[in-house]
């Protein structure tokens, strides 16, 4: 689901009707004007055979009174506007009480999620993909690391610019379990279009039940090959900017690979989360993604089999 006339949440349904309020408004407010257009034009013919000064005089004044009243309608119609934008920036603006808090970073071209704790132990870091709890409202702390991105989901949350060394913030709340998505909306480079995201809405249990899984220090591998890959991950130049839990790489430049097994999509969005999609994202970054900070990585084909191996066993 990806349009903001789909709202799936109390406050993403007051900006729909919002919306929906401004584009009736308009559309009378265009009708009326077409149908004062015929009635003018209609009129400029009658008034061309009309004769004498009593007849133009008349009408002038018809026409002073028309428009009075077309300014003071005008008025009032965008007063009425500005009035019914402020009550609802207003009510969105009011604090919820103990809001689940995640931190959103922005980067060229992916996202980087935190979930908030006053226990370091229990902050998770995780990529392009948000979960949050159904019903609970969730503040969104934004910022950007290189330039002004826009973070926007159209069925839950209006937009929000992500801005260098400033911090902005918004409330968002899903009424209902789904799986939606979202997109930047800011052109911030080359690849603006590629830095999608999705947000996963569960209930409560559900969420508990992920977050702890994800908490969890990554699982080590099982298979001979996952074993090699771990060895490649730990050798490569992997490890510059990717971190593992649990293991020796804690770089925080890139994506956390800890659990990027569980991840539905790779690349912010660009690729479907599969082995062979994995391959080619490691393989060669530009040529799926031209403008991404990932170089390439010459692997040899043995090296790079047991590499995916590895990833797509940190589930």
């Amino acid at each position: 689901m990806h349009s903001a006339l789909q709202p799936v949440g109390p406050r993403a349904e007051l900006i729909a009707d919002l919306m929906l309020l401004f584009f009736a408004v308009s559309a009378v407010v265009y009708v009326i004007v077409i149908a004062f257009l015929v009635w003018a034009i209609m009129r400029a013919r009658e008034r061309a055979v009309q004769l004498g000064p009593a007849a133009t005089a008349q009408a002038d004044r018809k026409s002073k009174v028309a428009v009075g009243v077309g300014a003071a309608l005008t008025v009032l119609t965008l007063a009425g506007l500005a009035a019914s934008d402020f009550i609802v920036g207003a009510i969105l603006r009011q604090p919820p009480a103990d809001p689940l808090r995640v931190l959103v970073t922005g980067h060229q071209f992916w996202w980087e999620i935190e979930y908030d704790d006053p226990v370091p132990g229990n902050r998770l870091r995780t990529a392009n993909e948000l979960h949050i709890p159904v019903g609970r409202p969730v503040q969104l702390i934004f910022t950007s690391r290189d330039v002004i991105h826009s973070f926007w989901i159209p069925s839950a949350m209006g937009k929000m610019d992500l801005i260098p060394g400033r911090t902005t913030n918004e409330i968002i709340q899903v009424s209902q379990p789904g799986t939606f998505t979202g997109q930047c909306a800011e052109f911030c480079g080359f690849q603006h279009s590629k830095m999608r995201l999705t947000l996963h809405a569960r209930p409560a249990e559900e969420f508990d039940a992920w977050r702890q899984r994800q908490l969890a220090p990554a699982r080590e591998p099982q298979t001979q090959e996952a074993r090699r890959g771990q060895q490649v991950f730990m050798q490569s130049s992997c490890i510059l900017c990717h971190s593992v839990q649990g293991t020796a790489a804690a770089a925080t430049v890139a994506p956390d690979l800890t659990h990027i097994a569980s991840r539905r999509t790779i690349a912010a969005g660009s690729l479907p989360n599969t082995p062979s999609a994995l391959a080619s994202w490691v393989l060669d970054p530009q040529r799926i993604k031209p403008g991404s900070r990932m170089p390439a990585s010459r692997l040899p084909p043995d090296d790079l089999s047991a590499l995916v191996a590895y990833l797509t066993s940190l589930q």
